[in-house]
Protein backbone atom coordinates (compact mmCIF):
# COMPACT_ATOMS: atom_id res chain seq x y z
CA UNK A 1 0.00 0.00 0.00
CA UNK A 2 1.47 3.21 -0.76
CA UNK A 3 2.53 5.55 2.05
CA UNK A 4 -0.77 7.93 0.87
CA UNK A 5 -3.07 5.82 1.09
CA UNK A 6 -1.88 4.23 4.31
CA UNK A 7 -2.32 7.38 5.76
CA UNK A 8 -5.49 7.92 4.75
CA UNK A 9 -6.71 4.42 5.87
CA UNK A 10 -5.58 5.27 8.96
CA UNK A 11 -6.88 8.63 9.12
CA UNK A 12 -10.15 7.41 8.08
CA UNK A 13 -10.21 4.70 11.18
CA UNK A 14 -9.70 7.49 13.48
CA UNK A 15 -12.33 9.55 12.12
CA UNK A 16 -14.70 6.56 12.37
CA UNK A 17 -13.98 5.18 15.70
CA UNK A 18 -15.08 8.75 16.86
CA UNK A 19 -17.61 9.28 14.34
CA UNK A 20 -19.05 6.16 15.15
CA UNK A 21 -18.57 6.30 19.52
CA UNK A 22 -20.49 9.28 18.96
CA UNK A 23 -23.49 8.68 17.07
CA UNK A 24 -23.32 4.83 16.77
CA UNK A 25 -25.39 3.31 13.85
CA UNK A 26 -26.53 6.86 12.90
CA UNK A 27 -23.02 7.43 11.84
CA UNK A 28 -22.80 8.25 8.62
CA UNK A 29 -19.35 7.28 5.85
CA UNK A 30 -20.03 10.78 4.44
CA UNK A 31 -19.63 12.54 8.14
CA UNK A 32 -16.61 9.91 8.32
CA UNK A 33 -15.01 11.29 5.08
CA UNK A 34 -15.59 14.77 6.26
CA UNK A 35 -13.67 14.41 9.50
CA UNK A 36 -11.09 12.56 7.87
CA UNK A 37 -10.79 15.33 5.17
CA UNK A 38 -11.22 12.65 2.11
CA UNK A 39 -13.25 12.21 -0.01
CA UNK A 40 -16.52 9.20 -0.03
CA UNK A 41 -14.96 7.86 -3.08
CA UNK A 42 -11.67 7.49 -0.87
CA UNK A 43 -14.15 5.60 2.15
CA UNK A 44 -15.44 3.23 -0.12
CA UNK A 45 -12.44 2.85 -2.13
CA UNK A 46 -11.04 1.49 1.18
CA UNK A 47 -14.34 0.22 2.83
CA UNK A 48 -16.41 -0.71 0.07
CA UNK A 49 -19.25 -1.02 3.05
CA UNK A 50 -19.98 0.79 6.32
CA UNK A 51 -19.96 -2.73 8.19
CA UNK A 52 -16.58 -3.18 7.00
CA UNK A 53 -15.26 -0.04 7.74
CA UNK A 54 -16.96 -0.84 11.48
CA UNK A 55 -14.87 -4.11 11.57
CA UNK A 56 -11.84 -2.31 10.70
CA UNK A 57 -12.45 -0.07 13.31
CA UNK A 58 -12.68 -2.87 15.81
CA UNK A 59 -9.53 -4.84 14.57
CA UNK A 60 -7.45 -1.67 14.62
CA UNK A 61 -8.19 -1.62 18.24
CA UNK A 62 -7.53 -4.70 19.06
CA UNK A 63 -4.20 -4.85 16.84
CA UNK A 64 -3.64 -1.53 19.35
CA UNK A 65 -4.00 -3.33 22.16
CA UNK A 66 -1.94 -6.06 21.32
CA UNK A 67 0.61 -3.84 20.14
CA UNK A 68 0.69 -2.66 23.79
CA UNK A 69 1.08 -5.78 25.30
CA UNK A 70 3.97 -6.61 23.11
CA UNK A 71 5.59 -3.26 24.02
CA UNK A 72 4.73 -3.96 27.84
CA UNK A 73 6.69 -7.32 27.36
CA UNK A 74 9.79 -5.37 27.41
CA UNK A 75 9.44 -4.11 30.81
CA UNK A 76 11.57 -4.07 33.70
CA UNK A 77 8.51 -4.75 36.07
CA UNK A 78 6.88 -7.79 35.31
CA UNK A 79 4.36 -7.16 37.57
CA UNK A 80 3.57 -3.55 36.79
CA UNK A 81 3.71 -4.58 33.32
CA UNK A 82 0.73 -7.28 33.29
CA UNK A 83 -1.48 -4.17 35.83
CA UNK A 84 -0.45 -2.25 33.06
CA UNK A 85 -1.80 -4.30 30.07
CA UNK A 86 -5.08 -4.87 32.24
CA UNK A 87 -4.98 -0.89 32.68
CA UNK A 88 -4.91 -0.37 28.60
CA UNK A 89 -7.76 -2.72 28.35
CA UNK A 90 -10.13 -0.75 30.68
CA UNK A 91 -8.76 2.84 29.04
CA UNK A 92 -10.06 1.57 25.67
CA UNK A 93 -13.30 -0.15 26.45
CA UNK A 94 -14.19 3.30 28.56
CA UNK A 95 -14.72 4.84 25.06
CA UNK A 96 -16.09 1.69 23.42
CA UNK A 97 -19.62 1.19 24.51
CA UNK A 98 -21.31 2.90 22.01
CA UNK A 99 -18.98 1.50 19.28
CA UNK A 100 -19.77 -2.07 20.32
CA UNK A 101 -23.59 -1.32 20.39
CA UNK A 102 -22.89 0.09 16.71
CA UNK A 103 -21.46 -3.19 15.45
CA UNK A 104 -24.07 -5.28 17.16
CA UNK A 105 -26.71 -3.21 15.76
CA UNK A 106 -25.08 -3.95 12.34
CA UNK A 107 -25.08 -7.10 12.55
CA UNK A 108 -21.30 -7.30 12.45
CA UNK A 109 -19.36 -10.84 13.45
CA UNK A 110 -15.63 -9.61 12.95
CA UNK A 111 -14.04 -12.49 14.74
CA UNK A 112 -12.41 -14.14 11.85
CA UNK A 113 -10.89 -10.52 10.77
CA UNK A 114 -9.67 -9.85 14.40
CA UNK A 115 -8.59 -13.45 15.08
CA UNK A 116 -4.17 -12.77 13.82
CA UNK A 117 -4.47 -9.58 16.40
CA UNK A 118 -6.53 -11.35 19.23
CA UNK A 119 -3.55 -14.33 18.74
CA UNK A 120 -0.77 -11.57 19.17
CA UNK A 121 -3.04 -9.92 22.19
CA UNK A 122 -3.32 -13.67 23.79
CA UNK A 123 0.62 -14.27 23.55
CA UNK A 124 1.79 -11.02 24.48
CA UNK A 125 -0.91 -11.22 27.34
CA UNK A 126 0.23 -14.83 28.73
CA UNK A 127 4.36 -13.86 28.20
CA UNK A 128 3.31 -10.97 30.64
CA UNK A 129 1.09 -13.23 32.91
CA UNK A 130 4.08 -16.23 33.38
CA UNK A 131 6.43 -13.42 33.95
CA UNK A 132 4.22 -11.43 36.64
CA UNK A 133 3.64 -14.98 38.57
CA UNK A 134 7.60 -15.59 38.22
CA UNK A 135 7.90 -12.45 39.82
CA UNK A 136 5.51 -13.03 42.69
CA UNK A 137 3.17 -10.06 41.48
CA UNK A 138 0.41 -12.66 40.23
CA UNK A 139 -1.47 -15.70 41.77
CA UNK A 140 0.33 -19.04 40.06
CA UNK A 141 -3.35 -20.71 39.53
CA UNK A 142 -4.19 -18.29 37.14
CA UNK A 143 -4.19 -19.56 33.63
CA UNK A 144 -3.99 -18.13 29.94
CA UNK A 145 -8.04 -18.95 29.36
CA UNK A 146 -8.74 -17.34 32.62
CA UNK A 147 -6.57 -13.94 31.99
CA UNK A 148 -8.65 -13.74 28.55
CA UNK A 149 -11.67 -14.34 30.31
CA UNK A 150 -11.14 -11.71 33.18
CA UNK A 151 -9.82 -9.61 30.22
CA UNK A 152 -12.90 -9.76 28.17
CA UNK A 153 -14.75 -9.50 31.11
CA UNK A 154 -13.00 -6.04 32.88
CA UNK A 155 -13.77 -4.64 28.99
CA UNK A 156 -17.57 -5.42 29.31
CA UNK A 157 -17.84 -3.82 32.93
CA UNK A 158 -15.57 -0.62 31.98
CA UNK A 159 -18.20 -0.39 29.03
CA UNK A 160 -21.24 -0.34 31.17
CA UNK A 161 -19.97 1.91 34.23
CA UNK A 162 -18.40 4.25 31.77
CA UNK A 163 -20.91 6.41 33.29
CA UNK A 164 -19.51 6.04 36.65
CA UNK A 165 -15.48 6.75 37.02
CA UNK A 166 -15.46 5.21 40.59
CA UNK A 167 -17.33 2.57 40.29
CA UNK A 168 -15.16 1.42 37.33
CA UNK A 169 -12.04 2.05 39.23
CA UNK A 170 -13.70 -0.12 42.54
CA UNK A 171 -14.37 -2.79 40.42
CA UNK A 172 -10.94 -2.75 38.97
CA UNK A 173 -9.33 -2.89 42.24
CA UNK A 174 -11.64 -5.58 43.16
CA UNK A 175 -9.87 -7.71 40.08
CA UNK A 176 -6.44 -6.91 40.27
CA UNK A 177 -6.56 -7.82 43.88
CA UNK A 178 -8.54 -10.74 43.57
CA UNK A 179 -4.91 -11.52 40.93
CA UNK A 180 -2.43 -11.02 43.57
CA UNK A 181 -1.34 -13.20 45.79
CA UNK A 182 -2.62 -14.39 48.95
CA UNK A 183 -0.98 -12.42 51.78
CA UNK A 184 -0.01 -14.94 54.16
CA UNK A 185 -1.30 -14.63 57.74
CA UNK A 186 -3.75 -12.26 56.22
CA UNK A 187 -7.10 -13.32 57.60
CA UNK A 188 -9.54 -16.01 56.83
CA UNK A 189 -9.82 -17.94 54.01
CA UNK A 190 -12.52 -17.19 51.17
CA UNK A 191 -15.74 -18.59 52.22
CA UNK A 192 -16.64 -21.30 49.44
CA UNK A 193 -19.36 -20.40 46.96
CA UNK A 194 -22.36 -22.84 47.78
Amino acid sequence: MRADARRNRERLLAAAEEVFAELGTEASTEEVARRAGVGIGTVFRHFPTKEQLLEAVLVARVAELADRAEQLTAAADPGRAFFALLDAVVAQARSRQTLSEALAAAGVDATAAAAPAKARLRAAAEQLLRAAQQAGAVRPDVGGDELMALMVGIARTAEQTAHDPELQARVSRLLVDGLRPAQRGSGSAPASPR
